[in-house]
């Protein structure tokens, strides 16, 4: 089945070819929702964005840790578009779909990667909320589009070129694999990370 994507939301680390992904998204029509500073950036070149807080009704706060995590974001998300409940519900609570997420993750590994990195900083370059949108529109890939890397982008504005703004049920489930594969491996080197950091200040329990 194909979905024609009406709105997206746009929140990555890595804002290669973002830009240029987001322009040709709004030149056909898509409404872009945008985070702190992948907001600034596309506004900044001149595409229209809807700041996330004009959609959940919250600021973004403490210092970033929380702006997605809203149920106006993953009810648009996870909303299943056939069932009479979730219209419903959506209809009840003004929460509007979301066709197409793009996202990538803070740079954790990255980050664990510098000789100089304490615990402190590799903590706060977990990522929450990204991994939570992924999952929540890899779940609902029925209906939703899951972007997790600029090598994607140009495969979504062809199909949508084509498809008169419609994405293939083809790719989104491969991008749902994708991003699956992702948010998996992203938790597994958290846990690698911090059982070395245990065994580290505590080798007899190692």
């Amino acid at each position: 089945m194909d979905v024609k994507i009406k709105t997206a939301l746009v929140s990555v680390s890595d804002k290669n070819g973002v830009v240029d992904f987001a322009k040709a998204l709004s030149k056909m029509g898509v409404r872009i929702i945008s985070t702190g500073g992948t907001a600034k950036a596309l506004s900044q070149a001149g595409i229209k964005v809807v700041g996330i807080e004009s959609v959940t009704g919250f600021p973004e706060m403490m210092n970033g840790r929380v702006k997605t995590l809203h149920p106006k974001i993953h009810g648009g998300l996870l909303g299943l578009r056939d069932k009479k409940e979730h219209k419903a519900a959506m209809e009840e609570h003004n929460i509007e779909p979301i066709d197409l997420v793009c996202v990538n993750l803070y740079p954790f590994e990255a980050t664990i990667a510098k000789p100089d990195c304490t615990l402190e900083e590799a903590i706060e370059n977990i990522d929450i909320g990204g991994p939570s949108m992924i999952r929540s529109a890899a779940k609902n890939h029925k209906y939703v589009t899951v972007v997790t890397e600029p090598g994607q982008y140009q495969q979504v504005i062809e199909q949508m070129q084509k498809n008169d703004g419609a994405v293939s049920g083809e790719l989104r489930s491969d991008f749902a694999r994708i991003a699956f594969g992702l948010t998996a491996s992203y938790d597994a080197a958290i846990s690698k990370y911090l059982n070395v950091e245990r065994c580290q200040s505590a080798a007899p329990l190692c």
